[in-house]
């Protein structure tokens, strides 16, 4: 099984209505160009926008009811393709970081929402949002089959763990919304998380310049050696420039499978017993 997937790497437009036409044009122009999955960038429905005021806040986020989400239901069954939309999510008491996963027939496998937010204690950062409580992998159907997914969310990817559970969890495939500079150790750091949990990472970002992004929005396979030769390969299967497109890049799904099924990699030989600390709030 190979399964295209599409990167949204697009500029925002200046309200909900705007990115909501946009992001449908670009589901559209996605599955013209063969996308099983089509994955936006992190917080789509604001452009990655959350002012420290209330009523803006207010103003700005949509509920899971809502006719933002629910026209990306509404696409992903038209197109027969599976959407992964983002959104600043109408949420009590703090609104969330949240992507909605729809199948080809425009059914919610999951909502995710973004567990480690990024509050650093600063003016314009996501200190006004709620964090995530949980991870969560499902069963995709897609035309060609069905497959494990997941997500994380951008600063997500820098805590091991988050892929960690994913991959306990069963997941193939990671789908990670992004709205930051995508430079060679963020990038680093995608390759590592694949390597180490034998599993496809696929990231959308924001092209440049917006909010100090720069596209390069990625796939990597997460199988590190040919299982016929035994040689080293590249897992990274594509990478875009930084400016705004649709870009897609396959992924082979049975390549990864087999190369799973006779690879324990970091799986085999753990030792969780020992790995007690790891949920210590505190540093030795």
């Amino acid at each position: 099984m190979k399964l295209k997937i599409a990167f949204l790497q697009l500029v925002p437009g200046v309200n909900i209505e705007d990115n909501m036409e946009k992001g449908v044009k670009a589901c559209r122009e996605a599955k013209a160009n063969g996308a099983d999955i089509a994955l936006f960038p992190e917080m789509w429905s604001s452009g990655y926008a959350f002012p420290h005021n209330k009523e803006w806040l207010e103003q700005n986020s949509v509920a899971l009811d809502s006719k933002f989400v629910r026209r990306f239901s509404e696409i992903a069954s038209e197109l027969d393709m599976a959407v992964a939309i983002t959104l600043l999510e109408k949420h009590e008491p703090k609104h969330r970081n949240t992507v909605c996963l729809f199948d080809r027939h425009g059914k919610l496998v999951y909502r995710y929402s973004k567990v480690h937010i990024c509050d650093f204690g600063e003016d314009d950062d996501e200190g006004v949002l709620d964090a995530g409580d949980d991870f969560y992998v499902e069963e995709l159907d897609t035309k060609e089959g069905m497959i494990k997914v997941g997500s994380m969310i951008c600063y997500d990817r820098e805590f091991p763990e988050s892929a960690r559970i994913l991959m306990l969890k069963g997941a193939e495939l990671i789908l990670v919304p992004n709205a930051c500079s995508m430079e060679i150790n963020r990038l680093s750091q995608l390759r590592g998380r694949a390597y180490e949990n034998m599993l496809a990472i696929a990231t959308c970002n924001y092209p440049a310049p917006h909010r100090g992004c720069n596209g390069h929005s990625t796939l990597f396979d997460g199988v590190i050696y040919d299982t016929e030769t035994g040689a080293p390969r590249d897992m990274l299967v594509s990478e875009t420039g930084d400016g705004e497109g649709v870009f897609v890049a396959e992924l082979d799904v049975d390549m990864l499978r087999k190369y799973r099924s006779c690879e324990m990699g970091g799986l085999k030989n753990r030792r969780p017993e020992l790995y007690g600390p790891i949920t210590e709030h505190t540093v030795r």
